[in-house]
């Protein structure tokens, strides 16, 4: 990971989240320079799995969906979400 740029949920909704026009301009631009791109948002009260209000806002494909799950001790686990499938990527942290 190089850098962390902050979005803002314009849902303001604990249930789903959209990123705000400059942070996913700023995503866009950065995947279409080559670089990953990889958003994450967090479950307060569920582990860090997609929901299906996940599964279903999941717009980019290539963009690996980072959970950090708040139940309990905190938990992070990377995601690719493609069409409402789901598959689960190795995640290396330092």
């Amino acid at each position: 990971m190089e850098a962390v740029f902050r979005g803002q949920n314009t849902r303001l909704s604990p249930y789903g989240f959209d990123l705000d026009g400059p942070s996913l301009l700023a995503a866009n631009a950065l995947d279409e320079a080559g670089h990953g791109v990889a958003v994450y948002h967090s479950h307060p009260r569920s582990p860090a799995e997609p929901s299906e209000q996940d599964r279903n806002l999941a717009q980019y494909p290539h963009w690996t969906y980072l959970i950090i799950s708040l139940e309990g001790e905190p938990h992070v686990r990377a995601w690719r979400i493609a069409d409402g499938n789901v598959r689960e990527e190795a995640l290396d942290v330092e």
